[in-house]
């Protein structure tokens, strides 16, 4: 069974998901940020794939990017730090990029690369679901990646129900329609919304993402769906603490407390 499925269906509530960028704030330690967030007992990462013009992305993951390509990083580098990430680390490992770089590599060198990592899923952004059904779905499904689509507040129920027929994995849930970054909590307008996604019933489990930083705004996240994913702060974090990954999810987990 997929890892991102296996972890859904043993795990139902009150997961942690961490964003960071690949690269970033040193090109050489990705693996050593990977592990010490298993260690520390997070419940699965997302691996950001470092792009010029990371739209959906505010300033923080933004200049996590930009650093990252100023180190060096690419998505071949990052394939041969990945090669034996499994022989050590088991939770769910999600790459999350923008789809300019994916096509220069070529997706299905791409998800050939993901299996032989072990990757589990990818999240790419800027996708629109019609040539995800039309031209990337077989392709990721012949290598058992999972291709985990987005929703936001704007997102009709027409559209969030094809998503959640045709996905298999999770379905991201945007806080807000506003690029990452933190945000104080989450007001009754954005938990009417996660109050609306759980009570269509979906097939896919749900986490959320965008603006998650402290415990009111997990707990906010955590009452209505599977989880949060958090990024912009472990990666401001981890820049505060020049790389050290231990120091970083440490002051992280203690804000959630």
């Amino acid at each position: 069974m997929n890892r991102i499925n296996n972890l859904f269906q043993n795990n139902p509530k009150n997961l942690l998901s961490i964003y960071f960028c690949a690269g970033c704030p040193t090109l050489n330690d990705t693996t050593n940020v990977i592990s010490t967030l298993e260690r520390n007992g997070v419940h699965m990462i997302e691996i950001g794939i470092p792009f010029s013009d990371p739209m959906a992305d505010g300033v923080v993951i933004q200049n996590a990017a930009t650093q990252a390509l100023r180190n060096g990083m690419s998505l071949r580098l990052l394939f041969e730090q990945l090669r034996e990430i499994r022989n050590h680390v088991h939770i769910p490992l999600i790459l999350m990029g923008y789809l300019n770089p994916i096509m220069q590599f070529g997706f299905e060198p791409f998800c050939q690369k993901c299996a032989e990592c072990g990757i589990d899923g990818i999240i790419i952004p800027d996708l629109p679901f019609k040539d995800y059904m039309e031209s990337y779905k077989s392709i990721a499904d012949r290598y058992d990646i999972r291709i985990v689509m987005l929703i936001t507040p704007e997102t009709s129920e027409t559209r969030i129900r094809e998503i959640d027929a045709h996905t298999n994995g999770f379905i991201y849930m945007v806080s807000s329609a506003a690029t990452t970054g933190v945000q104080k909590d989450f007001d009754a307008q954005k938990q009417a919304y996660f109050k609306k996604i759980q009570d269509m019933h979906l097939h896919n489990p749900c986490m959320v993402g965008f603006g998650i930083h402290n415990k009111q705004t997990f707990d906010a996240a955590c009452a209505h769906s599977s989880g949060a994913i958090i990024g912009s702060r472990f990666v401001s974090l981890l820049n505060k603490c020049e790389g050290d990954a231990e120091k970083a999810i440490g002051l992280l987990k203690e804000g959630l407390k």
